[in-house]
């Protein structure tokens, strides 16, 4: 089982009227390596700082519905590591699930005995969450978790708008693709090959849905690239992490430092997605540009 503090307030959205919401405008937020920086003081006292100092921004966006924490949660997967996470979480006030990284499974058990299963859905507003977790088979997708991801796309496309999929490492990423050139945190544990685009990406490019594919293990140091977007058809896919800038005060500094950053997305009545990049380093939230423009620089 989730953690009730996690969910009972999406719970009491999902069981209010469906069809009343259905076209509501909403918009939740995505974060990627939300510890920060590797090997810095702070990195045992819960969430980056800079990206706490950002809460007020979230907690004043009443549309906003939740968030979603793309991996990297913590630095060691220990109680008091996830106790002080929880704590900021309340701080927070909203509801927030997580899309497991590899730092966060250094202990499965203790992860799944607080937090449950690594692989799950949801639908929120006739639109479908999908979490995954490539940790399990080295960055693929296979057994049970491709036979539930599967049976979750067949269930359910046809009767919803958008299809939003989390998960940590940048499955979309191969050492000779279009995508090569991009600077994320790790390769550890990644397979040889992968069967992201063998069995997974086609499974959502055969849809008539929108689909915008999440992941966090971007942003941990100034050699890293900080966020990333492209689209495709009917595919997007987006970076987005933190870790660049470990000091507590980058917040307000007058030369900008780093590039860290979290990612609002909005959907409108018209189940239209747009985005929010903000910088949490920088004066100016909008610093860093739109995501859009982000369009396959690397290549």
């Amino acid at each position: 089982m989730k953690r009730l503090w996690l969910l009972l307030p999406l719970l009491f959205i999902f069981n209010t009227c469906e069809d009343t919401l259905k076209k509501r405008p909403y918009s939740f937020f995505i974060a990627g390596h939300t510890y920060g920086t590797p090997g810095a003081d702070i990195i045992r006292n819960g969430l980056h700082p800079p990206f706490k100092n950002r809460f007020e921004l979230i907690q004043e966006n009443s549309a906003i519905q939740f968030g979603v924490f793309l991996g990297d949660i913590v630095w060691e997967s220990g109680e008091e590591d996830w106790d002080n996470v929880d704590k900021d979480l309340v701080e927070l006030g909203k509801p927030v699930y997580f899309a497991a990284g590899n730092h966060d499974v250094g202990n499965r058990a203790l992860f799944e005995l607080r937090y449950g299963e690594t692989f799950y859905h949801f639908i929120y507003n006739n639109d479908l969450f999908i979490i995954l977790d490539p940790n399990l088979d080295n960055w693929n997708i296979l057994g049970e978790q491709l036979s539930y991801l599967t049976y979750v796309i067949e269930e359910n496309h046809r009767h919803v708008d958008n299809i939003f999929v989390f998960f940590h490492q940048l499955l979309w990423w191969t050492p000779d693709n279009i995508y090569k050139n991009i600077k994320f945190n790790s390769i550890d544990e990644r397979a040889d090959s992968i069967n992201f685009w063998s069995e997974i990406e086609p499974l959502f490019h055969s849809l008539q849905n929108e689909v915008v594919m999440m992941a966090g293990d971007i942003g941990a140091g100034s050699w890293a690239h900080s966020f990333m977007y492209h689209n495709y058809d009917n595919i997007t896919f987006i970076a987005s992490g933190m870790g660049e800038c470990d000091n507590p005060l980058c917040l307000g500094n007058d030369e900008g430092i780093g590039n860290d950053n979290f990612i609002i997305i909005n959907v409108d009545e018209d189940k239209e997605i747009s985005y929010e990049l903000i910088a949490i380093n920088r004066n100016d939230i909008n610093e860093l540009g739109r995501l859009q423009d982000d369009v396959l620089r690397y290549k």
